[in-house]
């Protein structure tokens, strides 16, 4: 329905001098979606409104509204070029009045989970990129013609969104930071399982991919819902944090487009939280997070940790056992040295996790299972309150190498997903006691007991000899290559 459009809106931001990469397509397309999204969400309210007999309070002042400045209609319906803004006149109007105007909203907001909150946050945090108000007058005639009213509607903007965010994470390494492949969150949620009535929580929400499946999974294992359940869906089940201002947008942007109107996403760097000031009002019974991993945290930041250490996902691991109530389950991605590592910090990590929560279960991802990083990943599944007893470790291997053009798909998680909850023995699967583990490294490295022949390692002196013969080789080759000169 829309696909078109979206192609049309690239085809224009390719042409404007401001916007040179997929990031910045993608934060351009989306404050305008945002603004067309709101005229929607207005126009849906005013039809409540007078069903019920009341007058709406507009959100927007008047001049503000997308039907003023963006897109005014003539009689038959269509954009009335006379009366819409282009050229030099709609790039101040956008640049001088509009975004100024919405960025206070921060001000007026009640609260930080208030629609207006967030009209205020997204609008302090990104500018107009596209300086040519021609380039500008012509998206905003397709991003008009997008529309926001049906669920059908909703659904087909969202996957041509999520489309838009894969483009990007591809296009860069900013943008991965804000990609997960979403075959693996999907196996994470399922595994873990979220509830009606979970408070479910990711501290680095990047564009936000496991709460929107999660929030999908929840409508779909859950079809007949009451009107307090859907109300509770909305605005009490999913929360994330976000440091990074184009991330924060997006995840917003496609929170909205999944069909939860007013995010609960806060703009801030989780890792400045002490851990010390968590308590239980503040846990949540569901983390699933695919924190960064290699950044470095300033020494202060990691003053809030029992644990000291510059890297960042060790930070935040600590930071999702305590933030989880007893019970509560983790599903998160770290990189795979975790299992193994030997300075203090690892070891001492390790040790925690395995002595108050029950690690359950550890997928062994593939080397290209995150495109353009670099390092292989695990993912640690895991309940609180209990210490772990058992491990059960599942090797993925797709049978094939992983890339862009052959990225993870669901079916090459679909026996993880079934064996799970047995924690059956198989070719790709094991378990190993905790009893056996050793006490004083706590390694937990992956190493499948079932994984085919075992490789006989040749000593460096048969090694030597080799490349010895292979060099009186090559130098006969040469001497007879000499000999015909």
């Amino acid at each position: 329905m829309f696909e078109q459009t979206f192609k049309n809106i690239d085809d224009v931001l390719w042409k404007e001098a401001g916007c040179t990469t997929e990031l910045d397509y993608t934060e351009q397309t989306s404050w305008l979606l945002f603004l067309k999204y709101l005229d929607g969400l207005e126009q849906d309210r005013v039809d409540e409104a007078a069903l019920e007999g009341k007058k709406y309070a507009f959100i927007l002042d008047k001049p503000y509204r997308w039907e003023s400045w963006a897109a005014p209609k003539d009689k038959d319906g269509g954009v009335d070029h006379n009366r819409a803004m282009t050229g030099d006149d709609l790039r101040d109007f956008v640049n001088q009045k509009l975004f100024p105007y919405l960025h206070g909203f921060k001000q007026k907001a009640t609260g930080p989970n208030t629609i207006e909150y967030k009209i205020g946050e997204i609008f302090g945090e990104i500018k107009n990129k596209i300086q040519s108000g021609y380039n500008l007058r012509e998206i905003l005639d397709h991003i008009d013609e997008l529309r926001f009213r049906s669920q059908t509607e909703k659904h087909e903007l969202s996957h041509l969104y999520e489309a838009k965010i894969k483009n990007m994470g591809n296009a860069g390494r900013n943008g991965g930071e804000y990609y997960t492949p979403r075959p693996l969150i999907r196996a994470i949620v399922r595994v873990v399982k979220p509830k009606l009535g979970d408070k479910v929580y990711d501290g680095a929400v990047g564009s936000a991919g496991f709460l929107c499946e999660a929030y999908d999974y929840l409508k779909q294992t859950h079809p007949k819902r009451t009107t307090s359940q859907d109300k509770a869906l909305q605005e009490k089940t999913f929360y994330g944090k976000e440091k990074k201002s184009l991330a924060y947008v997006i995840a917003i942007m496609n929170m909205i487009l999944h069909g939860i109107e007013a995010p609960n996403i806060v703009h801030t760097n989780t890792l400045t939280e002490n851990l010390a000031d968590i308590q239980e009002k503040d846990r949540f019974d569901v983390v699933l997070a695919n924190p960064p991993f290699g950044g470095k945290e300033r020494k202060e930041v990691q003053q809030n940790f029992p644990i000291r250490t510059g890297e960042t996902a060790f930070l935040f691991l600590q930071h999702f056992i305590k933030i989880l109530k007893a019970g509560g389950r983790g599903g998160v991605v770290i990189k795979n040295t975790f299992l193994s590592n030997t300075d203090n910090a690892s070891v001492s990590l390790r040790k925690l996790l395995l002595e108050s929560c029950n690690l359950y279960a550890v997928l062994d991802c593939p080397g290209g299972t995150f495109q353009g990083a670099g390092v292989k990943t695990v993912v640690l599944f895991f309940e609180k309150g209990a210490p772990t007893r058992k491990v059960w470790s599942y090797q993925l291997d797709p049978g094939r190498n992983m890339g862009k053009t052959n990225p993870l798909n669901d079916d090459d998680l679909a026996e993880f997903v079934e064996l799970q909850p047995t924690c059956a023995d198989s070719p790709k699967s094991w378990s190993v006691e905790a009893a056996t583990i050793d006490p004083t490294t706590f390694d937990l490295s992956v190493k499948n007991p079932n994984g085919g022949e075992e490789v006989t390692h040749r000593s460096p002196a048969a090694i030597m000899d080799e490349i010895a013969s292979l060099d009186a080789e090559s130098a006969e080759v040469l001497q007879t290559i000499r000999g015909l000169i």
